[in-house]
């Protein structure tokens, strides 16, 4: 995912032809994506897009010269932010980053891919050919990374139920 090249506009309007483009060999449901990610804070999108910019300067450094304005690209793929969301939470919220994120309805890897997808359909992001919303899905196990604090203080990896 690329940042976008001016500062991120809020439109609203989606033109349904435009926005069922095909991403790499799969459409995306850009219609599933919108209805999911309103289910997501504005926070939760500004956590997204400051994570972007700490896993771009975590991956290729601050350097002017790894920028679309000099010809080079920044990209980062689905799983590196992921992995730099991650850590970015764990840096911002420390033991409470699972609690911030599941208070905001961010339950694991693919609900930064919604948001992304989101974010891209709003036109907030860009995405290169070879992205994937798949690329979300499963990058890391969200409940042993981010387990649960208890009323006394104690983490608490919560038990997850068969689908």
């Amino acid at each position: 995912m690329n940042p976008p090249p001016t500062p991120p506009s809020r439109r609203t309007t989606h033109n349904a032809e435009s926005r069922a483009l095909s991403i790499g060999a799969l459409t995306t449901d850009w219609q599933a994506i919108r209805e999911r990610a309103a289910e997501f804070p504005e926070a939760a999108f500004d956590f997204v897009r400051e994570g972007l910019g700490h896993t771009i300067s975590e991956l290729f450094g601050t350097s002017e010269a790894g920028s679309p304005e000099h010809g080079t690209s920044r990209h980062v793929t689905g799983q590196q932010l992921c992995l730099g969301l991650r850590e970015f939470a764990r840096g911002r919220y420390g033991a409470l980053a699972g609690a911030v994120l599941r208070h905001w309805g961010i339950r694991g890897t693919e609900d930064f891919g919604v948001m992304v997808y989101a974010m891209i359909d709003r036109g907030e992001m860009r995405c290169s050919p070879q992205d994937r919303f798949d690329d979300f899905r499963a990058v890391f196990n969200f409940d042993e990374c981010f387990p649960l604090l208890t009323a006394d203080g104690k983490l608490e990896r919560p038990h997850r139920t068969q689908d």
